[in-house]
This record gives C-alpha cells, sequence and structure tokens, in this order.
C-alpha cells in the first residue's frame, strides 16, 4: 500500500494546505474511532479509570517524541488555547510589553492584543525584514525591540503565513541572558522538524499534533518550564482545581480536570508516533522538502516574485509562501478549488497577500505541476491574478 492510501483525503482533489489542519492517516484515524467507541460503551470507567491512563500514556509517548518529560506537557484542544493560558495568566500591569514579530498567526496575535489591552499593556510587533538574509540578522532584528518595559517574547518556530522557520534557539537563550521568558508559538513545527524541547530553551512551548504529526484533529500540547507551572491558571476551572484528591502535579491536575470532555483525540497521539516510525518520517520528511524547493524557483519565476528566505532547510521545510499579486485573495483561493480541484491557502498579512502550498507524504510532483498550470491559466484573469 501507498503512503498516498493510507490517508482519507479525496482523490479528485490537489491537496497542497495540509499546513492549515493537517490530515488524519487510516490506522491513526482508526484508533481514534476505537477510543470514542470504548467511552461510548462505558462512560464511568472510561472518565474515572482507564481514560486517565490513557491521558497519561500519552504525554509518556510525547514526551519522547519532544524529549521532555511528560509531567511537563498538558494536552490542549488548539495551539490558540494554549496562548490563551499563558497570556491569561500573565502578570502585566501599566506599561509592560509583550513583543512579538509582524509575521505571526493572527488568532495567537488576537490574544496577546486582548489581554494587553486589558491590563494597559503593550504588544510590540517588531517588523522583520523579508526576505531574511541569516539567522543572526533576524535575532537581531527582534531584539532591537526589546526595551526595560519587556516582559516575554512571543515567537513562531514557523511562521504561518510567510512559512519561515525562525531561528528560536537562538532567540530563547538571548532572551534568557537577558532574563525575559520566551513562548514559542511552534504550531507547525513538529512533524515538520525536530523539535528538541531539553536543548531549546523555551520557557513555555506550544506545539499542534493534529498537523504535522498527523493526529486527530484537537489535539495540542503545552509544555511550561517546571518552575513557571503553578503561575498558570486554569482556563476552566472545574474538578482539578484544589482537588480532593489531588494528583503529583498541579499543573496537569488544574489543566486535565476540566469536566466532562471528549479527549480521544489526545489518547490517540502514540498511533500518530508510531505511524511515523513504522513508515520511516524523517526520510518521508526530507523526501518532501526537497519537493518543496526543487519548485521554488518555478513558481517564484512565474509569480514575478523571490523567495522569502534562501531556499534551504535552515528556512524553509515542508512549506513555501509566494508572494502573490491578487485584487481578490479569498476570490482565488475559491477559484483554484472550483476550476482546478487545488485544495491552496491564499492568505492575507499585514498589506501583503501570499499563496503557500505545503507538501506530504501523499504529494508528488504532478501536485505542483497542476498548481503551475492552474497559475498559468489564471494570469489571464487580471480580476483574480495581476502580473
Amino acid at each position: 500500500m501507498s503512503l498516498k492510501q493510507n490517508f482519507l483525503l479525496r482523490p479528485d482533489i490537489t491537496f497542497l494546505n495540509f499546513g492549515s489542519f493537517g490530515a488524519c492517516p487510516k490506522p491513526v484515524f482508526e484508533t481514534y474511532q476505537r477510543f470514542q467507541r470504548e467511552l461510548e460503551s462505558e462512560p464511568v470507567q472510561f472518565f474515572m479509570f482507564s481514560g486517565p491512563r490513557y491521558l497519561r500514556e500519552a504525554r509518556e509517548s510525547l514526551g519522547t517524541y519532544l524529549n521532555a518529560s511528560a509531567d511537563d506537557l498538558v494536552f490542549v484542544s488548539n495551539p490558540s488555547y494554549a496562548v490563551n493560558m499563558v497570556a491569561k495568566s500573565l502578570e502585566l500591569a501599566g506599561d509592560d510589553e509583550v513583543l512579538t514579530t509582524d509575521l505571526e498567526y493572527g488568532a495567537c496575535e488576537k490574544a496577546w492584543s486582548f489581554c494587553c489591552k486589558k491590563r494597559g499593556s503593550i504588544l510590540r510587533k517588531q517588523r522583520i525584514s523579508l526576505p531574511l538574509r541569516s539567522r543572526e540578522e533576524t535575532v537581531k532584528e527582534l531584539f532591537a525591540g526589546v526595551n526595560g518595559k519587556t516582559r516575554l517574547i512571543f515567537v513562531s518556530h514557523i511562521t504561518s503565513a510567510t512559512a519561515l522557520v525562525l531561528p528560536v534557539k537562538e532567540i530563547c537563550a538571548k532572551a534568557r541572558s537577558m532574563g525575559i521568558p520566551c513562548f514559542v508559538d511552534g504550531a507547525h513545527a513538529p512533524g515538520q522538524v525536530n523539535v528538541d524541547l531539553g536543548s531549546l530553551g523555551a520557557d513555555y512551548y506550544t506545539g499542534a499534533c493534529h498537523k504535522w504529526m498527523m493526529a486527530p484533529k484537537g489535539c495540542a500540547f503545552l509544555h511550561v518550564k517546571r518552575e513557571l507551572q503553578n503561575s498558570i491558571d486554569p482556563l476552566v476551572v472545574s474538578w482539578g482545581y484544589e482537588s480532593a484528591t489531588p494528583s503529583h502535579s498541579r499543573f496537569l491536575d488544574y489543566h486535565e480536570g476540566q469536566g466532562t470532555r471528549d479527549y480521544s483525540a489526545f489518547i490517540s497521539l502514540p498511533a500518530s508516533v508510531e505511524f511515523m516510525k513504522e513508515h520511516n518520517w524523517t526520510e518521508v520528511s526530507r523526501n518532501c522538502r526537497e519537493l518543496v524547493h526543487r519548485n521554488a524557483s518555478r513558481f517564484c519565476e512565474l509569480l514575478n516574485t523571490e523567495p522569502l528566505a534562501p531556499v534551504n532547510d535552515e528556512f524553509i521545510v515542508q512549506m513555501l509562501s509566494l508572494r502573490i499579486n491578487t485584487p481578490a485573495p479569498e476570490a482565488l483561493q475559491a477559484e483554484l478549488f472550483r476550476r482546478f480541484s487545488i485544495e491552496i491557502p491564499v492568505m492575507r498579512h499585514g498589506d501583503q497577500n501570499f499563496l503557500r502550498y505545503s507538501i506530504n507524504a501523499f504529494n508528488d510532483q504532478a501536485d505542483l505541476d497542476r498548481l503551475f498550470g492552474a497559475i498559468e491559466t489564471l494570469r489571464k484573469e487580471p480580476a483574480l491574478l495581476r502580473p
């Protein structure tokens, strides 16, 4: 069976948007459904006894994959949830500042904006020059925004709209030397690049498992350094808060014990890890990166643009974003789907628009050839695409 046959994706769609929500392989999805059936067959036993054991086993599997202690990880439904956990717990006052880049994911930016406004604090968005030239230059540009009021640095591991790998290890190290906590949004990182939380040095790190790790939808995590864990308030106060039967970790009590919810996606995570191991995902990912890189110059020439960074593993992995001159990005995206059966995002970010293709195990050169042909056709329609 080919890897393409392992996925549930519609065969009539050229799927070049793995980056948005991922796609779950059949054996992982079957594990997910098996847990859901077990839950419904005996809900009391599941929620009171077997479920908590499955959660612990899933955290241990994730901890091994990320080189982190299972007790420093908590499952959440998505990275936006994790960002809200930290943002709403952070003690900001007066003119305190949270420093981020102008390349961040909109939902997370909104969370920080909301919390800063509530406290009268400032969200400072530092401009990062594109195209990226070097890791050192990016670090220098970001830290030009640091001042005596900076209380936290929030930065993506891999950006969403621009699909760029940022030098998060260097950023965390510099922030630590200045006594500033660092929060890394790794929504796109686990499964696409090696994430070693034991050496990265982030104070807070969130990642999505339902994207590049291919877990069922609604599976993500937050990792918090142990000395900071008791400062994170629960977004939902329920039985885990000041539990009558506390476990060894208040962090886990507060954030796992949140009332009745179906956490089958969380406990299916070991099946995702096993799927990647069984299919040698290091090689799969390398082949995907090569396909992304091999086509970069071709698309840049077609769209009369330049890469947003040097086209190598240091900056660009399984996604490539390209500036695209369109007066109607939403209409262009819809037309690519309607007329050409191509699922690909066309995103607004600030005053620019980006087309982003992402590649995983089921993609091949023919998929990118279809995209190339579709863009060639649409270039003749200036209402959608301009030279």
